[in-house]
């Protein structure tokens, strides 16, 4: 075998069938499209589509309820967090946070905070600020001489859009104020 010897085999690739070029080709005059109707015309899009027959998506019974305002958080096991650690992937004596869950690969996703469950045990005082936690999981660190933060984005947030509506209504007051 040489180089100027390597194809492909018979029948690996077939040219594009050019259609709408002359009645001798086998696909002039209507392109083989046929004669008329929707289908024939471009921009056709009736996937799904039945006939007016009511569609199978439509018939089929639909199942479960999405909630939109369930929160989503990243679940985390104690047993996890301690086998992490005792791998020397985590630090014990660092505060444990999403930051640090997502960054040795122990969490993924969970834009509303990662929540602490208590699937395992844990040996090592841990200092752990998370946006939930069960409360088994809040006694096993506390047993073992830890300490469970929660924190919500959400009552960070409140707390600070509060603090400045204080302070604008402060500043308005004084300024009444100094006006009289």
């Amino acid at each position: 075998m040489k180089l100027n010897e390597i194809k492909d085999n018979e029948g690996a690739r077939h040219r594009k069938m050019r259609v709408g070029r002359g009645i001798g080709s086998g696909k002039g005059k209507t392109s083989g499209r046929g004669q008329k109707g929707q289908k024939s015309r471009s921009g056709v899009a009736i996937k799904g589509f039945e006939g007016g027959q009511m569609p199978l998506h439509m018939r089929i019974p639909k199942r479960g309820f999405n909630n939109p305002f369930g929160k989503d958080y990243a679940e985390v096991n104690l047993g996890m967090i301690q086998k992490f650690i005792d791998a020397k992937k985590l630090d014990a004596k660092k505060a444990i946070d999403q930051a640090a869950l997502n960054a040795v690969g122990l969490t993924r996703g969970g834009k509303d905070g990662v929540r602490l469950l208590a699937k395992g045990e844990v040996t090592s005082k841990l200092n752990i600020s998370v946006a939930g936690a069960s409360k088994a999981a809040v006694a096993a660190v506390e047993k073992a001489g830890g300490a469970v933060e929660i924190v919500s984005k959400a009552s960070a947030k409140a707390a600070g859009v509060n603090a400045a509506k204080k302070e604008a209504m402060a500043k308005k007051r004084a300024a009444k104020t100094t006006k009289k």
